[in-house]
């Protein structure tokens, strides 16, 4: 698949298939995630998969933005003691960026794969850090819905009126 094919034909699903994801390709979908941008090389990112249904039950009923029914979830978590303690504030706003970007790189393989996924911010953190497991200073910043998708919605449109050129509102 072209770059600009995954970049523009990338949805975000919230309906999927009753099928399983394989373990093979859900490493590789997190595999992606390692390979995305760090700021200053941190990598404080951790990355918990998720597939048991009942764990995933516990997960939806504390994250209203997880539509459907997801077979599998990928929770995009970042070390925030650690970001702190090599790069301070700066470190730490800098590990929520990154975290994004390994999600989008998680989006555009899943797409190169089949998949369909979408993009969680409306969670509580502090429940699906308890339902996780995950340690004092390791936060979760996004969740990933993975699936087989069950129906892909249409692009929506994209306003091109967001370009300027040296100067804000100079569209020449």
């Amino acid at each position: 698949m072209e770059l600009w094919e995954a970049i523009k034909g990338r949805r975000s699903v919230r309906s999927f298939q009753d099928r399983p994801v394989e373990r093979e390709l859900l490493e590789r979908l997190v595999e992606a995630g390692i390979w995305a941008p760090s700021g200053g090389n941190a990598q404080t990112w951790h990355f918990v998969v998720i597939t048991d249904p009942e764990q995933l039950r516990r997960i939806r009923t504390v994250s209203p933005g997880m539509l459907g029914n997801p077979p599998a979830a990928i929770a995009v978590c970042q070390d925030l003691v650690a970001a702190r303690k090599k790069g301070g504030e700066l470190g730490a706003s800098l590990a929520v960026m990154d975290a994004a970007m390994a999600a989008q790189n998680i989006l555009l393989a899943a797409y190169d794969a089949g998949l369909g996924t979408c993009v969680i911010a409306s969670f509580h953190k502090g429940a699906v850090s308890r339902i996780l497991g995950l340690p004092e200073g390791v936060e979760p910043v996004l969740l990933v819905s993975v699936g087989w998708p069950a129906r892909v919605p249409p692009p929506p449109p994209r306003r091109m009126d967001v370009i300027s050129w040296e100067r804000y509102g100079n569209r020449a």
